[in-house]
């Protein structure tokens, strides 16, 4: 495994940071606008969350935290977790904007019982496009069972491994499973200089290292960890325009494939629990 990973990473999410809280898809000015906007992320996962009245919950690799705003005015008491320091300031003045009290704390996701403390939490939330920048899957279910107290709940919804191993730059149009599904020693080196949301901004730091996550090597990770999965739904859509030219966005605001959606799973929500005793 490549030991500057963080570092790599970290410069990528850091230039991105401010041009991401810019874009119009995360729609940030409506956000702060509407008390009670959510963002599409929460959104669509709002029948599973259930009622988050004075639960504390702690969004990890939270980003801007567009998405760690909206579990809060779903009535939870939020912490966001980011190694971007860049991305935490954007957290941050969305917040105070919005008028709500979120704290945010800048380490690596693994550091994460360290600096918060272990048990503190009802809720361990983890959103679109989270897992893929981690190296070890297993370390990453330690943590969250360390994070949560007895009786406490894990909510993931992820982009499915299936979807991370398509190659998207095909030409021909054809869903090719090319990029490894299960989790590797060494990560995928990527160096692009684009970003996931329409921005003019341009970037310099664009070497990424990221990493796939079976959902099998998902489910036996959380079970080792001592966490019940009691929910696993996979769906075919995707908050944002996974494969350019072959999806079409719903009236949901999800994206799914334009022709045959049946065929491939595009992401998937995971809920699982730490037993008491």
């Amino acid at each position: 495994m490549t030991a500057d990973y963080l570092e790599i990473n970290r410069a990528s999410w850091d230039e991105r940071a401010p041009a991401h809280a810019a874009s119009p898809d995360y729609r940030v000015a409506e956000l702060v606008a509407d008390p009670t906007g959510l963002s599409d992320v929460v959104r669509f996962d709002v029948p599973r969350l259930g009622d988050l009245t004075g639960v504390r919950g702690v969004h990890l690799q939270c980003h801007i935290g567009t998405d760690t705003l909206s579990l809060a005015r779903l009535g939870a008491t939020m912490t966001g977790l980011d190694l971007s320091g860049a991305s935490l300031a954007e957290a941050r003045r969305i917040a105070a904007a919005a008028r709500t009290p979120i704290e945010y704390v800048e380490a690596d996701v693994y550091r994460a019982v360290e600096v918060l403390g272990a048990g503190r939490f009802d809720l361990v939330f983890t959103g679109i496009g989270a897992l893929c920048w981690l190296p070890s899957v297993t370390r990453w279910a330690d943590t969250v069972a360390g994070l949560l107290r007895p009786g406490g709940r894990l909510f993931l919804r992820e982009g499915h491994p299936a979807l991370w191993a398509i190659d998207e730059t095909r030409p021909d149009g054809l869903l090719v499973l090319d990029l490894p599904y299960f989790e590797t020693e060494q990560p995928l080196v990527w160096d692009e200089a684009g970003t996931y949301v329409d921005t003019d901004a341009n970037f310099t730091h664009n070497l990424t290292h990221s990493w796939n996550h079976g959902i099998g090597e998902i489910f036996t990770a959380l079970t080792a960890a001592g966490l019940r999965v009691t929910d696993l739904v996979e769906h075919d859509s995707v908050p944002w325009n996974a494969l350019p030219g072959r999806m079409t966005k719903g009236d949901d605001g999800e994206w799914r494939l334009t022709e045959r959606p049946q065929r491939l799973p595009l992401s998937y929500t995971l809920r699982a629990v730490k037993d008491v005793g």
